[in-house]
């Protein structure tokens, strides 16, 4: 399923695994988040204040992530009252071969960036346990990542996600504030109408 060993890139203590994912382990997750979308459709999160983010998003596992105006959480239905689908066998096997960890991930956020897309910076922190890593993976059009530290307002460091990239954010880098900035749209033919999908891996509990 992995095309390569190497060493990964590393920004702020965030590991880029460039180009771990060939083609076709990328089109076997694409084919297995549209089943997940298929189930549990896509919708457009909003903040507390009622802003609506500019990514559409679902889940998969025991809980997905949501945003409304009541904030954010973690719930164990989708917006629609449906129980979340049961996260991939292809999806489970990309966080053991990345993580080693035993205890395997009970939330795989689903994003998917259109024209113009973004993700402020903000921190991974609604979790109960920051021993286990984030685990992101990057299928379609290119990202530019940003990452700083612990703390909002420091410096940060960027680099450009490719398609088939793998991202853990472990250790000092589990907490640091992140985020993507802007989109090369079109910049992959992975999936038909262009556009990412990001799949996020996370320990809940």
């Amino acid at each position: 399923m992995f095309s390569q060993e190497m060493a990964p890139l590393v920004l702020n203590g965030a590991k880029i695994f460039k180009g771990l994912l060939g083609r076709d382990a990328q089109l076997a997750l694409v084919n297995a988040v549209r089943q997940v979308v298929a189930d549990a459709p896509l919708f457009h999160p909003v903040t507390a204040s009622g802003k609506q983010m500019s990514v559409r998003m679902t889940s998969c596992g025991q809980v997905g992530w949501v945003s409304d105006r009541r904030g954010y959480r973690y719930a164990r239905t989708h917006p629609n009252g449906a129980p979340w689908p049961v996260i991939p066998a292809e999806i489970l096997e990309l966080w053991c071969a990345v993580t080693g960890c035993d205890a395997p991930p009970d939330c795989c956020l689903v994003n998917f960036y259109g024209e113009g897309a973004r993700m402020g910076l903000h921190q991974d922190r609604d979790e109960g346990d920051f021993s286990f890593p984030v685990v992101s993976v990057s299928l379609g059009d290119e990202a530019l990542f940003r990452i700083g530290g612990a703390t909002r307002g420091g410096k940060t460091q960027s680099a450009w996600l490719s398609s088939g990239d793998v991202l853990v954010l472990g250790g000092k880098a589990r907490l640091a504030f992140h985020g993507v900035d802007r989109l090369r749209f079109g910049s992959s033919d992975l999936l038909p109408q262009h556009g990412r999908i990001n799949l996020t891996l996370r320990v809940v509990r």
